[in-house]
């Protein structure tokens, strides 16, 4: 797919104002739930940081610092070394991880975990929606380090993670939704995966 030439007026200049009212209200309407976590992550998973910061690919393929609760217990908690599996995507996740906890997994099943994020939001790191961004030693092995979906600012969430292909499938699967979404960024589209968003979520607590 050929990108647009022009971005629209929507992308140019109403996506980013909308993106820091609606994420500057979304942290002042939540910040007793967003305190409330940041001690309970504190309090049920020991010592060490309440957030989590990983390096991701931003917008350009710039890199940057992502926000999340931490989920998972510090190695001393356990008494083990460091986990270490196969593929990291996939040790983190896995039940014989000795660092999970019934409310980290809560975290990550709700997606509370990714509140912080609208830090990253405010600060111009990421958008509220666009591609979800990857981890910088995964986009480059599977070989989209450098890939039009990073012509635009990353997302909280966005087309990939409201399509029937997230449930199995790796980011790389969907690079050609991230792709057709930053060819036509409209505000219809990002309301519509907004809707989509809070749909998933709420969907989940049932």
């Amino acid at each position: 797919m050929v990108l647009q030439a022009r971005p629209s007026p929507y992308s140019q200049y109403l996506k980013r104002p909308l993106d820091l009212v609606i994420a500057g209200v979304g942290i002042v309407v939540l910040s007793p739930l967003l305190v409330a976590l940041a001690v309970l992550v504190r309090v049920k998973l020991g010592p060490g940081g309440v957030i989590y910061r990983q390096e991701r690919v931003g917008r350009n393929g710039q890199t940057f610092e992502i926000y999340k609760f931490r989920t998972m217990l510090p190695d001393r908690r356990t008494g083990t070394k460091p986990y270490i599996g196969p593929e990291r995507r996939k040790t983190h996740k896995s039940d014989d991880d000795p660092r999970h906890t019934p409310f980290g997994r809560f975290l990550r099943s709700s997606s509370l975990d990714e509140l912080p994020q609208l830090l990253n939001v405010v600060k111009g790191d990421m958008s509220l929606i666009g591609p979800r961004p990857e981890l910088v030693e995964v986009a480059a092995r599977e070989g989209f380090l450098v890939h039009p979906r990073h012509l635009e600012r990353p997302g909280i969430t966005g087309r990939f993670q409201v399509s029937e292909l997230r449930a199995k499938n790796r980011i790389s699967a969907g690079l050609h939704l991230d792709v057709a979404y930053v060819a036509s960024i409209g505000f219809r589209s990002d309301a519509m995966i907004l809707l989509k968003t809070m749909v998933v979520l709420f969907g989940r607590g049932r």
